[in-house]
């Protein structure tokens, strides 16, 4: 068999938002190097001969060193294998698959990729909050909030003096930082929504302002991986509680008032 890496998008984290593409992908491989964020329900696409090998980081912890999962891509690979890296959300954003991809061509390996739907765009989503709405934002950034020397990134002092939506990832580790840039801008009372495994069963939410949010984070104990939305958007979320959630809800409280 010919070598090849297929770079897969595995989505926010609903196993449901994974693309049709994406599973065939996963269904053909031999070998499925798979993050920390992507949902392991989405294995059982997997075949039962397919090597399944985690490489995920967490909070500094690292089962793999970045040059050891590219060398690990390239020796499954040259095996004739189809090696399957599964990543969170899209891998080109934020993801380092387009430098798997480079290093998996110096070895004239087959590459290609499967986009996936980003967590910047769905986990807002699923709360209800539009990044961008007419008369509210006109475009959105979407920000690192840690760069690889572990500092924050200037672009989020950028973003603070703009009127367009924020979105931080990876910026729950400088909370304190991104409060202080955008006080700075005189945006202490700007809304701003913290979204801790966004789209999954387990997900929590936290809503407030730049002056509040970080009492919010401390009562709600919230913490990564999380998703960091600041702008005008967030107290224009959409109720996405449906008709019937709030009827049930409607009917329990007259059953107790007539009780």
């Amino acid at each position: 068999m010919t070598p090849k890496l297929t770079v897969v998008g595995a989505g926010p984290g609903d196993p449901d938002l994974i693309t049709l593409k994406a599973i065939k992908a996963i269904a053909s491989a031999d070998v499925i190097m798979y993050d920390a964020l992507v949902n392991k329900e989405l294995l059982q696409y997997a075949s039962k001969k397919a090597e399944l090998i985690f490489v995920g980081k967490r909070k500094g912890c690292y089962a793999y060193q970045q040059n050891q999962i590219n060398e690990l891509i390239v020796v499954r690979a040259l095996r004739g294998n189809h090696v399957v890296r599964l990543k969170g959300g899209d891998p080109f954003i934020f993801g380092r698959g387009a430098e798997e991809l480079e290093y998996a061509k110096e070895y004239a390996i087959e590459v290609a990729v499967v986009p996936g739907i980003s967590s910047s765009a769905a986990v807002p989503a699923y709360q209800g909050i539009p990044l961008t709405k007419r008369n509210a934002s006109q475009s959105f950034w979407v920000i690192t909030g840690t760069t690889k020397s572990h500092e924050i990134s200037k672009d989020i002092a950028l973003a603070a003096q703009s009127k367009a939506t924020v979105v931080i990832l990876m910026g729950m580790g400088k909370l304190s930082e991104i409060v202080s840039i955008f006080s700075s801008e005189g945006k202490a009372e700007t809304p701003i929504a913290i979204i801790q495994n966004g789209t999954r069963k387990d997900e929590k939410v936290g809503i407030g302002t730049i002056s509040t949010i970080e009492a919010i984070v401390e009562e709600k104990k919230l913490s990564s991986p999380a998703i960091i939305i600041i702008g005008e958007v967030v107290n224009q979320r959409v109720d996405l509680t449906s008709m019937y959630e709030k009827a049930n809800r409607t009917n329990k409280v007259t059953q107790r008032i007539s009780a």
